[in-house]
């Protein structure tokens, strides 16, 4: 069995994207791994070399910075990185440059490529995920947050990154998957908040145009991560490779988990989540088979 892992990253410095971390977590898992950088204008590239893994293979890009819409240069970039797995490749494992895989998990996910490797009904794995939010402490765990995701693909003519690159399909028809017991750890939204900042203005301009960013991010101002609906502590652990990042966080973010912020409507539907496990209308991109 051949595993690729691909991926694409650009300016991970400047924002501050535990792009490292992120592959040191599926290495052991796979045999090669396809790491397309865009046109970044601060270390990213330099960062990258630095890991010296041979199993890594770097792909230039330059982002086509006019797909402003519904973040459809993300799928783009996604789409290239998995163009250049090798041919022989079995399964295919992305991996966005803000998660991880805790290491607990490798066992599970060998044991589920190799279990479904020659099951032409199954066209890909299904992960959970759990979204850190303001520090390495805390979860989101409300309905603004997507439970499942397809990380690991099978190598099939006519996959493609779906959308804004957060999942994929085959020939425009949604993957058959199989669930397994393993969590992606979503990192995106746990930074300093002056890099948070940096990275809401940039990852918006793949979604808005300027004038829409400006009128609700300041630059000169840093995050506020006040908004937030509803939280929970994290009382597991972290991944071996966030561990010096842990260590080195360098803000405070304080918070109550049992103060809500929604209305009736959205605490009804959260209540009925947490009693029955039960999602209404929650939007799937794949079929469980």
């Amino acid at each position: 069995m051949f595993v690729s892992g691909f991926s694409f990253v650009r300016n991970a410095v400047k924002l501050d994207y535990p792009v490292v971390e992120s592959m040191l977590s599926i290495l052991p898992l796979v045999d090669e791994f396809i790491m397309v950088v865009g046109n970044s204008d601060d270390g990213t590239l330099a960062l990258i070399n630095s890991i010296g893994d041979p199993k890594i293979r770097i792909v230039h890009s330059v982002w086509d910075d006019s797909l402003r819409q519904g973040g459809r240069v993300l799928a783009e970039e996604t789409n290239k990185a998995l163009a250049e797995i090798n041919p022989n490749t079995d399964w295919a494992f992305y991996i966005q440059g803000d998660e991880c895989v805790h290491e607990k998990y490798h066992p599970a996910i060998k044991q589920a490529m190799l279990k479904y490797a020659d099951d032409n009904n199954v066209e890909a794995l299904l992960f959970k995920y759990l979204h850190f939010f303001g520090s390495f402490d805390y979860i989101g765990d409300s309905r603004s947050w997507y439970r499942n995701e397809i990380r690991i693909v099978k190598n099939l003519q006519g996959v493609k990154s779906y959308k804004d690159a957060q999942g994929f399909r085959i020939n425009d028809r949604k993957l058959r998957v199989k669930p397994i017991d393993a969590y992606v750890y979503h990192y995106g939204w746990v930074r300093h908040p002056k890099y948070q900042m940096a990275k809401q203005l940039e990852a918006n301009k793949f979604w808005h145009d300027d004038n829409w960013i400006n009128k609700r991010f300041n630059a000169e101002e840093q995050f506020d991560y006040g908004f937030i609906d509803s939280l929970a502590h994290f009382k597991g652990t972290h991944p071996l490779v966030m561990q010096k990042r842990i260590d080195d966080m360098n803000w405070t973010f304080d918070t109550d988990p049992t103060k809500k912020k929604f209305g009736f409507k959205k605490a009804f539907l959260y209540w009925i989540e947490k009693v029955t496990g039960w999602r209404i209308g929650e939007y799937k991109n794949y079929e469980l088979v």
